[in-house]
């Protein structure tokens, strides 16, 4: 295959882990005769200083025009102090709204070599940890009616939650797009017993599991779910929730890998054109040190594969490096522990392509 992949370094340690993501994705086109072809452009604060804009048309032109986008991370203290319209962050909300991603994917993936730094007790632990929170990210309550007013002498706030049935459509059916790639299992998450939304949520799911009939369906109350996360994880493959609890119960998940630089992300919509990313920051202080931890970057890289290529084998192929090289004893500083030889992340990027 030949595909387009725009690129978007961003800033502080972007360059630097998606440099490593590249390398990873060129060695898998070695070993498996693709063709990767990269479009570099700019988003975040390096952005702003070259067009005065965090996401100018040329940037969003060029992941039109592209299979898929690999984004390292943007911001940073320099722009602190720019107009709040022109904040590196509103670069990263326009190319989500621009691009139409109304679904966040991010994987929870514990590896057994780094056990000693999940918060589980080890008889959760050891039972396996790999599922995916699939988040609904531009409806809910977060995009409803906000507003505030007195009544009878003091300050009322309402924030209005609502959803269409193709708004939890089209969410659902990433999910079991999603599934039917893993375990085929889909754990659809809601407030039924409370929300209307959720009512809907549920009904308009349980209509979409028809057109997927090798797809188990379950449904589960969000508290619940909050529990069974920490309680049972291996239980679950793929979770499909709304933009609020998704947005809690993804940050609850991500804890249970040790570090948030081992995570990937990925934001999708209707196509196969989707943003791949880990789910840390620009850390500037760190920018420059070849310190950075690429690894949530090139398992970013694996989901890209996965998701808008179509090309599982290859995708595992990165993660299996992956852990063979945590098998190997090499860290990086952010999950290094006693016993363990810590590398930098050119040094990580090249034991992985090794590996591959």
């Amino acid at each position: 295959m030949e595909k387009k992949i725009a690129v978007i370094r961003g800033d502080g340690i972007g360059p630097e882990i998606v440099g490593e993501a590249i390398n990873v994705l060129n060695k898998v086109a070695e070993k498996f005769g693709h063709t990767f072809i990269y479009d570099e452009t700019l988003m975040g604060g390096c952005a702003i200083d070259a067009y005065g804009d965090p996401f100018p048309q040329v940037s969003l032109d060029k992941c039109l025009n592209s299979d898929a986008v690999l984004l390292g991370a943007v911001g940073g203290p320099k722009w602190d102090g720019v107009p709040k319209e022109i904040r590196p962050e509103r670069g990263l909300l326009r190319m989500r709204s621009s691009l139409g991603l109304y679904a966040n994917i991010r994987p929870t993936k514990l590896f057994p070599q780094m056990k000693e730094a999940c918060p589980l007790k080890p008889e959760i632990s050891e039972k396996g940890v790999d599922f995916v929170v699939v988040r609904e990210l531009v409806s809910g309550v977060y995009f409803g009616e906000h507003r505030s007013e007195q009544v009878n002498g003091q300050e009322k706030a309402t924030d209005i939650m609502a959803y269409t049935e193709e708004e939890i459509r089209r969410i659902a059916h990433v999910a079991f797009r999603l599934a039917e790639k893993r375990r085929k299992k889909v754990c659809s998450v809601d407030k039924a017993n409370v929300l209307a939304t959720s009512r809907l949520w549920r009904r308009v799911v349980s209509e979409v599991a028809e057109s997927y009939p090798n797809v188990e369906l379950s449904h589960m109350y969000v508290d619940n779910c909050a529990m069974q996360i920490i309680r049972a994880p291996h239980q679950f493959d793929v979770i499909v929730t709304e933009n609020l609890f998704g947005d809690i119960l993804s940050d609850e998940a991500s804890i249970i890998g040790g570090s948030i630089g081992l995570i990937p992300s990925a934001s999708m919509g209707s196509g196969t054109l989707g943003v791949y990313e880990p789910i840390h920051g620009s850390a500037p202080d760190i920018a420059g040190t070849d310190t950075a931890n690429p690894i949530g970057t090139i398992l970013a890289a694996a989901e890209l594969l996965r998701n808008s290529f179509d090309m599982l084998t290859e995708a595992k192929a990165i993660e299996d490096a992956v852990s063979r090289v945590l098998d190997d004893g090499c860290r990086c500083g952010d999950i290094m522990s006693e016993g363990m030889k810590q590398v930098g992340c050119r040094e990580m990027g090249r034991l992985i392509c090794e590996a591959i």
